[in-house]
């Protein structure tokens, strides 16, 4: 009778001792699937992609994953650029090995000067290439062409408030583009220019002017 009894104590003690090593080794099992979660999460977490979903930069905003980053820009074109991209200038530019030239699409001297020479005049306040190159030598050459004062003297009522546009822009390669085009203009149309520049040295254009390059001014005036 003891026996029994102290085998059947026995076993209710290997059984209590069973269950427990079987939740001791559920709970390692378990605190062993977390910490390998827990380490995937972190690795995952670490990436850049991930940082920087978490983490956002400043420059995310501004180049977001639908436009392209070497595409041209989303704003729109100036509207010179927009004339030239659209064939609206009839001259190319030709990348040279020591400089660039124009290659025009049909003689400059066969060409009308309205709008052509007022557009050119425009794109001088261009500041990206090739604007900046094909306005500059667009404008100089075409004031070269034969017949080119009778042509241009009827659009300097136009031609002067947009040269002064560009002798008041804040950037002074611009401010030289323009000033440049203003001598060739003076050069081509002579004395018939000389009415039109109460309106194009005023008060406030002129002190800029000065303030930027003086001799030059006096060269020109």
């Amino acid at each position: 009778m003891q026996k029994s009894e102290g085998s059947g104590g026995t076993q209710l003690k290997n059984r209590a001792r069973g269950d427990y090593d079987q939740r001791t080794s559920s709970s390692t099992q378990i605190k062993h699937r977390n910490a390998v979660q827990g380490s995937k999460s972190s690795l995952s977490t670490s990436s850049p992609e991930s940082a920087r979903k978490l983490h956002p930069r400043p420059s995310d905003k501004l180049n977001p994953k639908t436009i392209n980053p070497f595409g041209e820009q989303s704003r729109a074109p100036s509207a010179f650029a927009a004339i030239y991209s659209k064939g609206g200038i009839p001259c190319r530019l030709v990348h040279g090995s020591v400089k660039h030239r124009l290659q025009w699409e049909c003689p400059p001297e066969s060409l009308s000067f309205d709008p052509l020479l007022i557009t050119l005049a425009e794109g001088l306040r261009e500041t990206k290439h090739p604007y900046t190159f094909v306005s500059k030598e667009g404008f100089r050459e075409l004031l070269l062409v034969r017949g080119a004062s009778e042509k241009a003297v009827p659009l300097l009522p136009r031609l002067i408030p947009v040269l002064k546009a560009a002798l008041v822009h804040s950037d002074d390669e611009v401010f030289e583009r323009g000033l440049n085009a203003l001598v060739q203009l003076s050069v081509v149309v002579g004395p018939s220019l000389n009415d039109h520049l109460k309106h194009l040295l005023t008060s406030g254009s002129l002190s800029i002017i000065k303030s930027k390059i003086p001799t030059y001014c006096s060269i020109c005036c």
